[in-house]
C-alpha cells in the first residue's frame, strides 16, 4: 500500500471518443506504481445508460456518473483496491451523493458529489465539476456562468462546513491569473480570463479552499488545455483552467500538484490534460 493517494480531474471531451485513453492512463499510472485512487471526469458527452460501467470496473474501478447527451456530464472514478471496505456495491463506495447544485434549476449536467471512505485516511467528499464556458462576457451565456458561480459558492459554503474534508476537482474554464495564460494580451476583454470570473475564483478561495497546484514551484508557461487549432499544443499556447481546490483539512496533507501533459500527445486527444494532487496517508 502506498503511502498516499492521489486525486485527479480530466476534461475528456467525449468518454465515448476517449475511454481508451482513460483506461491505458489509469495502468500506465498503476504500472508505475502512483495508481489514480479517485479520478473526476468532465465532459463526458453521453447518457447514464451508455456510460462504461463494466470497461471500467473489469479494470479495477467503480463509477459514479451523471450524464448528458452531446453535452457536459461528469463522472468520480474510484480504484476498487484503495477502498475500505472494498466493494462491489456503488451506495457504500459513492456515499451521500448529490447530481447537480441543490436548489439551482439546470437541465445542464455539471455537478457530480460523493463521499468515499479510502484506505488510511477519513472519507474524503469529492466534488467533479464542469464550469460553464461563458462564450463571450456579452452574451446569455456569460450571465449563466456567473449565475451558476454564484450558486455553487452559496452551495459549497454549506458543503464545506458539513465536510472539512473537500475537494473540488473539474474543468474550471477560468484561468486564475495572467501566469495560467500563455499570452495574457491576447485574452484582454474575453471570457475565462475576466475580472468577474477571477473574483469568483476568489470568492471559492476565501472559502477556504487552496488552489494545489499553486502550493508548490511550478515550471512557468504550465497549462492543462490547448485550443486543437493553430498548433495550440505544439506551440504550448495554452491556458491552466482544469483545478483541484482542496479544503484546510486536505491542504495540509498534500504533497504535491502537477499537470501531466502526456496524454495530450496521443493520437487523437482531448484538448485538455488530466491534474493530479497527491494526498499524503498519515492523518488518521
Amino acid at each position: 500500500m502506498t503511502d498516499s493517494i492521489r486525486i485527479a480531474a480530466w476534461n475528456v471531451n467525449s468518454l465515448k471518443v476517449r475511454l481508451p485513453h482513460v483506461l491505458r492512463w489509469l495502468q500506465a499510472e498503476e504500472k508505475k506504481s502512483q495508481p489514480i485512487d479517485a479520478l473526476c471526469l468532465q465532459e463526458l458527452k453521453l447518457t447514464d445508460d451508455k456510460y462504461p460501467h463494466q470497461e471500467l470496473e473489469e479494470a479495477g474501478y467503480l463509477s459514479l456518473a451523471a450524464g448528458q447527451k452531446t453535452y457536459n456530464g461528469v463522472a468520480i472514478i474510484v480504484r476498487k483496491a484503495a477502498l475500505v471496505p472494498m466493494s462491489a456495491d456503488l451506495e457504500t463506495t459513492f456515499l451521500k451523493p448529490v447530481r447537480n447544485i441543490p436548489g439551482h434549476a439546470d437541465e445542464q449536467q455539471r455537478i457530480l458529489a460523493a463521499t468515499v471512505c479510502f484506505k488510511g485516511v477519513p472519507p474524503i467528499r469529492l466534488i467533479s465539476a464542469y464550469f460553464p464556458n461563458g462564450q463571450s462576457p456579452d452574451s446569455d451565456k456569460f450571465v449563466y456562468k456567473l449565475g451558476w458561480l454564484k450558486a455553487l459558492e452559496v452551495w459549497l459554503k454549506d458543503e464545506l462546513n458539513q465536510n472539512s474534508r473537500l475537494a473540488l476537482l473539474g474543468d474550471f474554464n477560468i484561468a486564475p491569473s495572467d501566469l495560467d495564460v500563455y499570452d495574457p494580451s491576447k485574452w484582454i476583454g474575453q471570457n475565462l480570463v475576466s475580472p468577474p470570473e477571477r473574483e469568483a475564483f476568489q470568492r471559492l478561495l476565501e472559502l477556504g479552499l487552496t488552489d494545489s497546484f499553486r502550493m508548490f514551484e511550478q515550471a512557468p508557461k504550465t497549462f492543462s488545455w490547448w485550443d486543437y487549432r493553430m498548433m495550440g499544443f505544439r506551440r504550448n499556447a495554452g491556458m491552466r483552467i482544469d483545478h483541484i481546490l482542496l479544503s484546510d483539512a486536505l491542504k495540509k496533507q498534500c504533497r504535491g500538484s502537477i499537470v501531466d501533459k502526456e496524454p495530450r500527445t496521443w493520437e487523437q486527444p482531448s484538448d485538455h490534460a488530466p491534474v493530479i494532487a497527491v494526498i499524503k496517508k498519515d492523518i488518521i
